[in-house]
């Protein structure tokens, strides 16, 4: 069996990661592999160096990047090429512009041959992950109508779509009506191809022991408490709701609002095109003492253990992969009620009869802030901060969640058995 696997660009973030160890995991069962990318684009940081390390030398096609832009046609006649020379069986697009491009690419790889004219084309499979979608809070009405409407019409070039969490199922098959429902299901019948995101949960055991060292980098003392937050600066991630709410802890402590007398300092990790911008809400704000940017950093083993909570609080998301890294660093979370996170924070406490208008609820393994704004996702980490028991149960529940769902080995499981059923005959001649 040969796969190709494209993903438009190796910026910093999970799919980076993931795509990565597929292609290296999969290498190592004895199929061929391939990964593909495009250019990172100025004002994001390029994570090509993460692959390197796993032993892959990504092939680079610099015309496919983020935009829409007439350099697409040229990525589609070069994927195009490179199908016909490579020959795959099976052609695994990740994100929004490969799958577009990678799509178009394989349909005409598919049907480009004289055999087609007698309906007998090419035979290779096409797969499509969904890391996250950009139905909502990407772009306007029209725009965001425009880019459904042609991953509606993708998905017929498509014969297996996975989704990274049960929660993005229910939005792109059941709320945008992207796809059939069979082409999410395996075999044998009733079973969707949700399959979660993994990671080397190895790298974050023992966390206790780096914790002092991770906080000292940082400039955290043993008295303080630290909120963390993980990701690119960009609009999405929405990082200016996360330094209103610092604000507003601020003035709560200072003011003698918040039961717990620990002063609370906010470490932002991760860079992007807002850092200046960002920056200055924060003096703005008049936080320079409580907020620290530490640009992008490569040792999640380290800077998660020197949290006491992680915060996410993006618009949008897939499954966020610095939640699963925070759990798994035994970190409890508070996030936004966004994509799969609903489902990586387990059950939830119903909000208090009395309070209809609960701003965050509390679930088996952190804080859901169902808010969505500054004022109520203060008072989830406010609740956070002053439980401490509380936190560390929460940790544990997370760090046992991910170990047991999202290792590594889990995630290559699922995926070698995906390909096994849409190619078992090419399989079983490799074992």
């Amino acid at each position: 069996m040969k796969i190709v696997r494209v993903i438009a660009r190796l910026n910093v973030g999970g799919p980076a990661r993931h795509v990565a160890w597929l292609t290296a995991a999969t290498r190592k069962a004895g199929i061929e592999s391939l990964l593909v990318a495009g250019s990172v684009p100025p004002g994001e940081d390029d994570m090509t160096y993460f692959a390197l390390e796993q032993g892959i030398t990504p092939v680079i096609i610099p015309e496919m990047s983020r935009e829409i832009s007439p350099k697409d046609v040229l990525a589609v006649g070069k994927l195009l090429r490179l199908f016909l020379h490579e020959r795959p069986d099976i052609v695994h697009t990740h994100t929004a512009k490969a799958g577009t491009v990678g799509r178009i690419a394989g349909w005409l790889y598919r049907w480009l041959t004289p055999s087609a004219l007698w309906n007998h084309p090419r035979q290779c499979r096409f797969v499509h992950t969904y890391h996250g979608h950009i139905f909502h809070s990407y772009y306007g009405p029209l725009k965001t109508k425009f880019f459904l409407t042609i991953e509606r019409i993708l998905a017929h070039m498509t014969d297996r779509i996975v989704v990274i969490s049960q929660r993005q199922y229910e939005e792109i098959q059941g709320e945008f009506r992207v796809g059939r429902r069979d082409q999410f299901a395996l075999i044998p019948e009733g079973q969707f191809a949700i399959i979660p995101l993994g990671l080397d949960t190895t790298v974050f055991a023992n966390w206790e022991q780096r914790r002092h060292a991770a906080r000292e980098s940082l400039g955290i003392a043993d008295t303080d408490l630290a909120v963390g937050i993980v990701g690119r600066l960009t609009a999405i991630k929405n990082h200016k709701m996360f330094l209103d709410v610092a604000a507003r802890y601020q003035q709560l402590f200072h003011s003698g609002g918040s039961i717990n007398q620990r002063e609370a300092r906010f470490i932002v990790i991760g860079d992007g095109e807002l850092r200046r911008e960002l920056e200055q809400h924060a003096a703005t704000l008049g936080l320079q003492d409580a907020v620290s940017f530490t640009g992008l950093r490569d040792d999640p083993e380290s800077f998660y253990a020197a949290m006491d909570v992680v915060a996410l609080t993006s618009l949008n998301e897939g499954t966020p992969l610095t939640l699963i890294e925070a759990m798994a660093n035994a970190r409890p979370v508070i996030a936004t009620a966004v994509g799969g996170v609903v489902d990586l924070l387990g059950d939830c406490a119903r909000p208090s009869e009395s309070s209809t208008k609960a701003s965050y609820v509390v679930c088996e393994r952190g804080v859901l802030a169902v808010s969505n704004d500054a004022e109520g996702f203060c008072q989830g980490l406010k609740f956070l901060l002053e439980q401490e028991e509380r936190r560390r149960e929460m940790g544990e529940r997370g760090r046992a969640f991910v170990e047991q769902n999202y290792s590594k080995e889990r995630l290559v499981a699922d995926m070698l058995a995906l390909y096994e059923q849409l190619h078992p005959a090419k399989l079983e001649s490799q074992n």
